[in-house]
């Protein structure tokens, strides 16, 4: 018999026992499936709280748990049939009242701290959660954004993880509040990258690329470029321009130099073609319209440095950038 059907018959036989309650006489019999022996109690309130378990267990369960848990508070020592039932029943509903509670504490209260404490538990009682991961990983997002960077090591973690569950064909029950399976995976590469945007740029391109080649919002979306422009800054350009100017700087010309120079030409390019599709995506939105000021200001920089101080040419680049694949990361 599976344990389902188990509890099912279990609490059948204690609802039709309690049904033949003689005056303050109680008696409660529970028929198992190993023993015919039948328990009787002269406690009415031991039975009508168990009675009110079993009446409100399929229609009303936050009825049915507040009569379980305080049939276990009233009844602490019991160690029977019935009390382990009604321990077995609260921890199912706990689970499942955790496993719901966790996106509510992520997307509606945005309480950071209390949801990575539940998420942890969701994710011991059920490691193989998909949703949970997925949610977490998101949270890392939402929370640094909130300003609270706290959370930052642990939701990459569960981010990564999430992507490495759903590209290997593991699906949750729904994929809410996101579009589906590509529009999840967009906002988790993109959560990643911009968790390592900071202490990692070099390895936050990779993922900020990748989540914008889902058909997704996460390709419309401004930062998604600015990130990726940054992280090319941040990353490759800086470290490559420092040695650069460590090793050519102020000598002549030399297929070395020369060769480095192209390199680094590259990158720049690379964050010019950023900044371009950043300020596209931007397009009128008055919420986006003085980082799209900014980004105009850098990216001009920029774009006059590789075409001899002229900018002819970027008002065509920005237009057409977001109609043009998106270049891979140099080598």
């Amino acid at each position: 018999m599976r344990i389902r059907d188990l509890i099912n018959y279990l609490a059948l036989g204690l609802l039709l026992s309690a049904l033949s309650l003689v005056s303050f006489a109680a008696r409660v019999e529970a028929q198992t499936r190993n023993t015919n022996n039948v328990q009787e109690t002269d406690d009415k309130v031991k039975v009508d709280t168990y009675t009110r378990f079993v009446d409100n267990r399929k229609t009303n369960p936050q009825a049915a748990y507040d009569a379980a848990r305080e049939y276990l508070r009233l009844y602490p020592k019991d160690d029977d049939q019935y009390t382990k039932y009604l321990k077995d029943w609260v921890a199912s509903y706990d689970r499942d009242q955790r496993k719901q509670q966790l996106p509510e504490l992520i997307y509606n209260a945005k309480n950071f701290p209390l949801a990575f404490s539940v998420g942890k538990q969701v994710l011991a009682e059920d490691p193989d959660n998909v949703k949970a991961f997925i949610d977490l990983g998101y949270a890392g997002y939402l929370a640094s954004t909130a300003k609270n960077e706290s959370f930052n090591v642990e939701a990459m973690a569960y981010a990564k993880k999430a992507i490495q569950l759903v590209e290997s064909g593991k699906t949750p029950d729904t994929w809410a509040p996101f579009k589906g399976r590509d529009d999840a995976l967009a906002h988790l590469y993109y959560t990643v990258g911009f968790l390592d945007l900071k202490p990692a740029p070099n390895a936050a391109i990779e993922p900020l690329i990748k989540g914008v080649q889902f058909d997704s919002d996460i390709r419309k979306t401004p930062s998604a470029y600015y990130f990726l422009a940054a992280a090319y800054e941040a990353g490759p350009y800086k470290k490559m321009s420092d040695d650069f100017q460590k090793t050519f700087g102020g000598k002549p010309e030399t297929p070395e130099s020369k060769l480095a120079l192209d390199k680094l030409n590259e990158v720049i390019d690379r964050i010019i073609d950023a900044y371009a599709r950043a300020i596209a995506a931007a397009g009128n939105d008055p919420q986006n319209a003085q980082n799209k000021k900014t980004w105009l200001e850098r990216v001009t920089v920029l774009y006059k440095f590789r075409h001899q101080d002229s900018d002819a040419g970027l008002n065509e680049l920005v237009a057409g950038a977001l109609t043009k694949p998106l270049p891979p990361k140099p080598n």
